[in-house]
């Protein structure tokens, strides 16, 4: 799968729920600090997996992933080669993805500012 697309695909419902619902741009920026978070969170472990150190919890990735920092996660994953191979972490985080993109959408339709 090409990381991006997901990444694209989703700037592209971000993009029509801005013009549809009139959203803030906190909420853009959130999930870009929310990415840039959860992109070193896995810098940071991949790290240690290569140190022998402490690593983060997977549950804390994916937590992550699930506010918001899905985006910098993926794009982790793919730039650092890291937890792409293990299925069990890979299933999650997509149900995670499933989960944040259908919460966007539900909560930007639901909390849009009236015109």
């Amino acid at each position: 799968m090409r990381p991006f697309l997901p990444i694209l695909a989703f700037v592209l419902v971000y993009l029509g729920a801005t013009l549809a619902w009139d959203l803030p741009l906190l909420v853009g920026a959130a999930y870009a600090v929310t990415s840039l978070t959860c992109f070193v969170a896995y810098a940071l472990d991949k790290s240690a997996a290569k140190h022998d150190a402490w690593r983060t919890p997977e549950r804390t990735l994916l937590v992550l992933g699930l506010v918001g920092g899905w985006p910098g996660a993926l794009l982790a994953q793919q730039w650092l080669r890291h937890k792409t191979s293990k299925r069990s972490f890979q299933q999650l985080f997509w149900v995670t993805v499933t989960a944040n993109v259908a919460g966007f959408v539900y909560l930007s339709s639901r909390l849009a500012v009236p015109a």
